[in-house]
């Protein structure tokens, strides 16, 4: 009998899953979560309007009514917009429908990993540019690249996960020209940040511009995701998608973050913008810690001791944080979620403890 496991693409055999060890905390900065739940109030609308929902019937198969705010929300076009289980169900209709064997997908490195992981996946050649040596976007380098390469897909991650840079509307501008094949921009930090693909998507049909409910709009357990770009784009990525890939919870709920995001969660996006310079500043002042600009909800930090030891010490005292010393270019960094006041407190306190003794 032949070996199953043979079928398997070699690729994908080399291939390190996405995954993520579970380690219980009290604290838990470890994945840019929203550090405060979804309000009561956008919970108890999203019941009502669920009140009397058949659970027997499948939800809309074009979610109309989410569509349409979603297009008024972000300023564009209905027929431009498409929702998913999450912007990563988006990333993968993006390279399901558009690339294969022989194609080619540019992404910069360090960065989300799942982009590597779904092309290889759909048998793409992955080509990188690294970051510059300040972990910011060398976009000198990523247009020769695109001009040597003309790749099918480039992916930048804007604020860039794990990093925090991003990349200006100027200089996606130049990328957007010089390339032939699709620009996807993915803003899932978009909200912590400024705001730059609308007038680029009037102006650049290759573009497509993803973002998510589960970072600024704390809905991370609903899996709620969107999609930007021109119609008839989004009409052909729209083909990669299952049929009724939102529940009708995830929908609603989704409505009501839009219908109640001005009073019940932008005041929250505010916040967390003051605590992320607050814990910038006091992680600077640590030494031993360089911490790196940022525009999204967390900071990566360059430490003067073993990630890992930062890591465990950490763990130690019930705070969870992530160790990114394995990408690409931060063999010497960790990244923190900005938390809530009080766990930022804590987080501060034991790192400074940390570093003290960190030649005894």
């Amino acid at each position: 009998m032949t070996d199953p496991l043979s079928r398997i693409k070699p690729d994908v055999r080399r291939l390190r899953p996405y995954s993520l060890r579970f380690e219980a905390a009290k604290i838990k900065l470890n994945q840019n979560e929203n550090p405060w739940d979804t309000p009561a109030a956008i919970k108890q609308e999203t019941f009502r309007r669920l009140e009397n929902r058949l659970w027997s019937r499948y939800p809309e198969f074009v979610p109309t009514s989410l569509i349409e705010r979603l297009a008024k929300f972000s300023g564009w076009t209905e027929t431009g917009t498409l929702v998913g289980n999450g912007s990563n169900e988006l990333i993968q209709a993006i390279l399901m429908a558009t690339v294969g064997e022989g194609k080619k997908v540019l992404i910069c490195e360090p960065t989300f990993t799942l982009y590597r992981q779904v092309a290889t996946m759909l048998g793409a050649e992955v080509i990188t540019v690294r970051l510059s040596s300040q972990l910011s976007y060398d976009v000198p380098s990523m247009l020769a690249k695109i001009e040597e390469a003309q790749p099918d897909v480039t992916i930048i991650c804007s604020p860039n996960n794990p990093t925090g840079c991003s990349i200006s509307s100027t200089d996606l501008a130049a990328i957007l020209r010089a390339s032939e094949g699709l620009v996807a921009l993915d803003e899932a930090y978009i909200e912590f940040s400024s705001q730059i693909a609308i007038d680029l998507l009037r102006d650049h049909s290759n573009l497509v511009v993803l973002r998510t409910f589960s970072k600024a709009l704390a809905m991370a357990a609903l899996r709620v995701g969107y999609l930007l770009t021109s119609p008839e784009l989004a009409a052909e990525i729209s083909k990669a998608l299952l049929p009724y890939n939102l529940n009708c919870f995830s929908q609603t709920a989704a409505e009501v973050a839009i219908d109640m995001y001005q009073d019940q969660l932008k005041p929250r996006v505010e916040a967390i913008l003051k605590e992320r310079d607050r814990l910038f500043d006091e992680i600077s002042s640590i030494p031993g810690l360089e911490p790196v600009p940022t525009t999204a909800n967390f900071i990566v930090v360059r430490s003067s001791i073993d990630p890992r030891k930062v890591f465990d010490e950490l763990l130690r005292v019930g705070i969870l944080i992530r160790d990114v010393s394995g990408y690409p270019m931060l063999r010497n960094f960790f990244r923190v979620s900005v938390g809530s006041p009080p766990e930022n407190d804590l987080l501060i306190e034991s790192l400074r403890n940390i570093l003290a003794t960190r030649d005894i």
